[in-house]
């Protein structure tokens, strides 16, 4: 079984920027680089060091506005971050953090505690959900059943994967579970289904509920899955266009 990558996709800040990329190199038990390397706490996170778990931080699922976000990484390292309602912002995210605790404090629910830090996430692991050093693998077929299933077209960006493929049937990527995929040059091995939350129900453009993505994947196939965690195998180049078989 044959499919071809379509997007590559980083989150230089989690939740809070989305960064399309034409290629990206992959190292062997290595998230994707730049991939949620920095997360943006709330004032009722714990402080601590190291990976920490998604309920400390800014996340989509609580302030759907975020979505809108997009990133650009510079070749400094500097970031700028672009939303339909804010000002662009450019800046160090290692020594100027507070610059974004300001400038996403509007897109924030005032119900909810207040934007605090920006934290550094471990290299190794980056600040993903799942706390492991991996990559997410989307598939634009099972997309595409799912927007007729919700009756809209859905856009890929609302799942936040790194790597998006197509030319497989919809749901296969459920089939790679416990397989090595070959992308590129790389190897991943699947290792688990991705179960998703309200963020998929933020439109990527506006920031705007605007889909029952949840319900119509539990009405549509029982579940509230969408896309596969992989750890990297072997490691190398992957561009878009690069083949995807198992």
């Amino acid at each position: 079984m044959t499919g071809r990558v379509e997007g590559l996709f980083r989150y230089p800040v989690k939740s809070l920027g989305i960064e399309p990329l034409s290629e990206t190199p992959l190292t062997a038990g290595h998230p994707m680089p730049g991939d949620r390397a920095f997360a943006m706490r709330h004032q009722a996170g714990t402080q601590e060091d190291g990976w920490q778990s998604c309920r400390n931080f800014l996340q989509v699922t609580a302030g759907p506005a975020l979505a809108a976000i997009r990133a650009t990484t510079g070749a400094d390292g500097r970031l700028t971050l672009t939303h339909p309602d804010r000002p662009d912002l450019t800046f160090d995210p290692m020594t100027e953090g507070a610059i974004l605790v300001d400038w996403v404090h509007p897109l924030w629910p005032e119900s909810r505690p207040e934007p605090a830090q920006l934290v550094k996430a471990p290299d190794e692991t980056g600040m993903s959900d799942n706390g492991l050093p991996q990559v997410s693998l989307l598939n634009l077929s099972s997309l595409r059943a799912l927007s007729q299933k919700v009756g809209q077209p859905l856009e890929v960006e609302r799942f936040r994967g790194n790597i998006v493929f197509d030319g497989l049937a919809p749901w296969e990527e459920f089939d790679m579970l416990g397989k090595r995929v070959q992308v590129g040059a790389v190897t991943l091995e699947v290792t688990e289904r991705i179960e998703r939350c309200r963020a998929t129900e933020a439109n990527p453009t506006t920031g705007k509920r605007d889909a029952s993505t949840l319900r119509a994947l539990n009405d549509g196939w029982g579940h509230q899955d969408f896309g596969v965690y992989a750890s990297v195998v072997k490691g190398g180049p992957v561009k878009i266009g690069d083949e995807v078989s198992y």
